[in-house]
């Protein structure tokens, strides 16, 4: 089965397994890939940051108890945090409301040099506001609510965002984490019923579990509009979770590498003075 979502090309969202785990024969081969990926990672991190000509924007969008916190803290472990930031992106706030939908992520996208990381996006505004379209009236957007017509707009000013992010240097990966609807609600159970798990469920969620055919429709029209060869969707599978994080760290990886950065070559003058610094250290008393 594959993961990436094919620009051009008409996909259906039920033909991608959220059970399936690829070639790895059980949990331990999974982890011990993730494990070396991490190592892999954080190598192409620190010649990323030194390079200084591109940066890294990493989407993850997914339905409830899909497991993006867990992906995140997993797959970026081994990164330098000097060289990463991780935004998450809650209901807009009146501030926000007042700005164009992509202001406020288009504010933290990452320099040159690091890696950023949005749990949740601008694609937001495409998945939950046409769910539920009625979040347009906090909008205040000029003209008639066409909604088919607003839809295809949206689509177009984002495919044209990430081109311009990617023409300046930022490349975009996009994750959704492709969870069951019956690991979805085993998972909210288990947070029903472990204390410690409590402070992650509220009762909003089972009352967006009632919209699932909806979601997954808009999604699906999502990702048949919006997977470019500029920034790709990735619907990884997410029952389960250690798949999942081998696979978004496999795509991580295999992305730095295809750029095939190099550290900066100094100059001849600076390795003179290199020479000079290492003298002066050497002969220090």
């Amino acid at each position: 089965m594959n993961i990436l979502v094919t620009p051009g090309k008409k996909i259906k969202l039920k033909d991608f397994n959220p059970t399936w785990t690829g070639d790895f024969k059980d949990k331990d081969s999974a982890r011990e890939k993730l494990q070396k990926d991490i190592e892999r990672m954080s190598e192409l991190q620190d010649i990323l940051y030194a390079n200084n000509k591109y940066g890294l924007l990493l989407i993850f969008q997914a339905l409830d108890a899909a497991g993006k916190d867990g992906t995140i803290k997993h797959v970026m472990s081994g990164i330098n945090p000097q060289g990463c930031q991780v935004v998450s992106f809650k209901s807009p706030s009146a501030e926000e409301l007042d700005h164009d939908y992509l202001w406020r992520c288009a504010k933290n996208i990452p320099e040159k040099g690091r890696i950023g990381i949005f749990n949740r996006s601008y694609y937001e505004e495409v998945l939950v506001v046409k769910v539920h379209p009625g979040f347009l009236d906090n909008q205040n957007l000029p003209g008639n609510n066409n909604y088919d017509k607003l839809w295809k707009q949206r689509y177009n000013e984002i495919n044209n965002f990430e081109k311009y992010l990617t023409d300046n240097g930022i490349i975009v990966l996009k994750f959704f984490l492709n969870v069951s609807k019956e690991e979805q609600k085993k998972r909210f159970l288990e947070r029903i019923e472990k204390p410690d798990k409590n402070w992650k469920f509220s009762y909003a969620d089972v009352q967006e579990r009632a919209h699932w055919d909806d979601y997954q429709e808009a999604y699906e029209d999502m990702f048949n509009n919006t997977s470019t060869d500029w920034a790709p969707w990735f619907i990884i599978p997410a029952d389960k979770k250690w798949f999942t994080r081998s696979a978004v760290a496999d795509v991580i990886v295999k992305t730095l590498e295809e750029l095939k950065l190099e550290y900066p070559e100094v100059t001849e003058e600076h390795k003179r003075s290199l020479e000079k610094a290492k003298e002066i250290l050497l002969n220090e008393k």
